[in-house]
């Protein structure tokens, strides 16, 4: 399976599993479906059912268009950088730096998705389907090619943006986020110093975990333990492993109680 070396800001290589092309097009066509049963609902009652959309195109705007527009981009900022497709599929969206894309990142995606706009071209203008679907079919194949031809299985708009999707062991949780539900009330943090490193140095630190675990790569965990000592000026006798959990569990604990 082709895989990806992504430098993180400790300047440890974390390895990610490129996700498949097969699996990004059947997560392509799980959305595409689902976006065409959305419109097709609400087609019906706009004009079939209640025929509120009958001379109102703020309407059709608001409830078909926008909603068909922003669907992805918005899902994937929800969802940790998951669409439904992708959730089923069992594949996100990376930044090329191994954390979460930034809101920038996520816009850029969407925004070089511009040929694919057919798709929205067809519900704007119903009575021209057939130019709409042609927009569509060509959209679809231009990014079949790029796909193919880009030695990541990236998009147009991952390359500008620099992201990669790659595949996930589970489905969406919790555990996907950077997020720990540290529950004990009498929890007591061991690194206060832990809030001056960012979301994306635990993202990172996060994934440095998943993959010790799945691959027992101890030698990466010992060094991005030694990198995070070093960036906080602490030290401790705890295994590499222990003491990035505990640095997770700190992070979340002291962040969520500031909110």
């Amino acid at each position: 399976m082709p895989v990806i070396q992504i430098a993180t800001p400790f300047n440890i290589d974390i390895e990610f599993e490129i996700a498949e092309f097969h699996k990004r097009m059947l997560a392509y066509f799980i959305d595409f479906t689902l976006l065409i049963l959305y419109m097709f609902s609400i087609l019906y009652l706009l004009y079939g059912g209640f025929r509120v959309g009958e001379g109102s195109k703020g309407l059709v705007l608001i409830v078909l268009v926008i909603p068909t527009l922003f669907y992805t981009t918005a899902s994937e900022i929800l969802m940790n950088g998951q669409t439904v497709g992708k959730k089923l599929l069992k594949i996100k969206v990376v930044s090329l730096d191994g954390g979460e894309p930034t809101l920038g990142q996520y816009l850029l995606r969407w925004f070089m998705r511009f040929y694919e706009w057919g798709f929205i071209i067809f519900t704007l203008f119903w009575n021209n389907g057939y130019t709409g679907l042609a927009w569509l079919f060509i959209g679809g194949i231009t990014s079949i090619i790029i796909m193919g031809i880009s030695r990541k299985n990236q998009r147009l708009g991952d390359i500008v943006a620099e992201t990669v999707v790659v595949n996930t062991r589970s489905n969406l949780t919790v555990n996907d986020t950077i997020f720990i539900n540290v529950a004990e009330n009498n929890y007591k943090v061991a690194f206060p110093e832990v809030l001056r490193l960012s979301d994306r140095d635990i993202n990172t630190i996060k994934n440095v975990i998943s993959q010790t675990t799945k691959n027992n790569h101890f030698e990466m965990c010992n060094r991005v333990a030694y990198k995070v000592q070093g960036v906080l000026k602490v030290s401790t006798d705890m295994y590499a492993f222990d003491f990035l959990e505990k640095i997770l569990e700190d992070y979340n604990y002291l962040s969520t109680r500031e909110h």
